[in-house]
């Protein structure tokens, strides 16, 4: 069963799970927010994901830039990143869905056809 960390407000997590139900595909919801990711999940997620550690950031996010993310970031190691990623789930590009082998960032309908049909 897959583990979808995402959150209800966000417009990408919701087309992201309007995608699995449409599929009939069955998932673990878990609040990134209220309980983000460890610091290994995210690592082997961006590892199956086949994504870059400041890749996980949510850009977009208030948070990312009321933190001054994007100035500290070429500074930050990977391990670095993981540990604040894990500290706060808002901080994390949603939704983050892995079934352990396999893992998806973000919400793109192409990579969603190729890996979770």
């Amino acid at each position: 069963m897959l583990k979808f960390y995402g959150y209800k407000k966000c417009s990408t997590s919701r087309k992201a799970e309007k995608y699995l139900s449409d599929k009939g595909i069955e998932y673990d919801f878990v609040d990134i927010t209220e309980k983000p990711p460890s610091q290994t999940l995210l690592k082997q997620a961006a590892q199956n994901a086949a994504l870059p550690a400041r890749k996980m950031f949510n850009t977009s996010g208030q948070q990312y830039r009321e933190q001054g993310i994007k100035e500290k970031l070429p500074s930050l190691s990977d391990a670095e990143i993981f540990k604040m990623l894990s500290g706060n789930g808002r901080l994390i590009k949603r939704p983050v869905v892995t079934d352990g082998k396999k893992a998806t960032v973000g919400f793109s309908e192409e990579t969603y056809n190729k890996t979770w049909k």
